[in-house]
């Protein structure tokens, strides 16, 4: 496997200051930039000036702190950031693709994405075969020769299966396709490009910012791929315009100097939770930082020291109704919230077939495994994980879930 790198100690090696002595960068509060000189300009605009700004839904130097400090995490040669995180994904996808090009993709995957690849992407000629991203060889196979991406996500959502991407990886290089990771569900815990892949998209809604105060998206990748995206004669990300405002990139930045801190406590309090759930029978528990758990031997090799496996648990309830109970009791009491979205100081919990899942057809849910019942649970950053355990062991009580 992979040499174990530390992105904490990565992300401080960008010494960033700002103009007048301050320990934040200075936020560019600009949509357009001055030249001295008009050959400056056009130089610029060609991609041949260094250090110079055009405009910013091409680049601007707030975005680039940001982008710069992602790519440092990452261990990538550049990064883009982008207004969403699907904007993040379908730029990615848009770039490296062109009409009558294939995709291969894990079939558990957002739904967001699942939309993309299966319904939106039909206007360009370009497919997607869908797989079980945990069988290599079914991977391998799915692979033609109008293939251009794999692509699939770190930790899947919302059944948290383990992609291999060593493995991926090596399948990628030997069908010359381009390895497309999501690592949304667990920065930090591990670093797809270093074991391999060639483009790391997140949400950075989620996680990154993790106060869910605004939208956002990275992509980490090579220097050539960001300037190819950020071209102004036919770079998808310029063209098309998913900017992120500068003043959302600094509050960004801020929160990510913290991100190594709250990826340790959102995986502590989770490990505790899914240990507690694991004791009652009639619960179905998927968490990747459990021994009997199908992905926790390739999660452990794969991943950073000192972070631990996530935030997110997978809990089966059996049927939505069910599963409603559950999530509003649990709201009731104050353990945290009904809602969609993840990587939350507070704990969020939604039933994923009828909500982030729901553009993935009832027929694929089935294949895919996804049950009726099941709650994606983002455990929060909780002080007392004990005390919330207690008001959860009340709703399991109230609900007649005995161990």
């Amino acid at each position: 496997m992979s040499k174990k790198h530390q992105p904490a100690k990565a992300i401080q090696k960008v010494k960033q200051f700002g103009e007048f002595g301050g320990v934040n960068p200075s936020i560019t509060d600009s949509a357009t930039f001055t030249f001295l000189g008009a050959e400056t300009m056009l130089d610029t605009f060609e991609g041949e000036a260094e250090g110079c700004f055009l405009y910013s839904r091409h680049w601007n130097p707030t975005n680039k702190y940001l982008a710069d400090t992602l790519a440092k995490m990452e261990d990538t040669e550049s990064a883009w950031v982008t207004a969403s995180g699907m904007a993040a994904i379908t730029n990615t996808i848009l770039q490296l693709c062109n009409s009558g090009d294939h995709i291969v993709s894990s079939i558990t995957t957002y739904g967001g994405t699942y939309a993309f690849f299966m319904n939106y992407l039909k206007k360009f000629n370009i497919t997607t075969t869908l797989v079980d991203i945990t069988d290599l060889e079914a991977v391998k196979a799915a692979i033609k020769p109008n293939t251009k991406i794999l692509y699939t996500e770190t930790m899947t959502n919302p059944l948290l299966q383990i992609s291999d991407i060593p493995g991926l990886s090596k399948i990628a290089k030997e069908k010359d396709v381009k390895l497309v990771v999501d690592n949304t569900f667990t920065p930090m815990i591990v670093s797809p490009a270093v074991l391999g892949a060639d483009v790391v998209v997140y949400s950075m809604t989620k996680f990154i910012n993790g106060k869910n105060d605004c939208v956002a998206g990275a992509i980490c990748a090579s220097n050539d791929f960001i300037n190819a995206l950020s071209s102004v004669n036919d770079g998808t990300s310029m063209l098309l315009g998913p900017a992120l405002d500068p003043m959302r990139s600094a509050s960004i930045l801020k929160n990510l100097h913290t991100l190594h801190i709250r990826m340790k406590q959102h995986s502590h309090n989770a490990a505790y939770l899914a240990k507690k759930f694991a004791d009652y029978k009639e619960l179905k528990i998927i968490y990747p930082g459990q021994e009997d758990c199908k992905g926790y031997k390739l999660l452990r090799d794969m991943k950073n020291h000192g972070f631990g496996y996530g935030g997110m648990i997978a809990i089966d309830l059996g049927t939505p109704e069910k599963a409603s109970e559950f999530m509003e009791s649990l709201q009731d009491k104050g353990v945290g919230y009904l809602a969609v979205s993840l990587g939350y100081f507070a704990t969020i919990f939604s039933n994923s077939g009828s909500s982030t899942s729901s553009e993935v057809p009832i027929e694929t849910q089935h294949k895919m495994g996804l049950s009726p019942g099941l709650v994606r649970f983002s455990v929060g950053l909780d002080h007392d994980i004990k005390a919330t355990w207690k008001l959860i062991k009340e709703t399991l009580k109230e609900m007649k879930i005995e161990k």
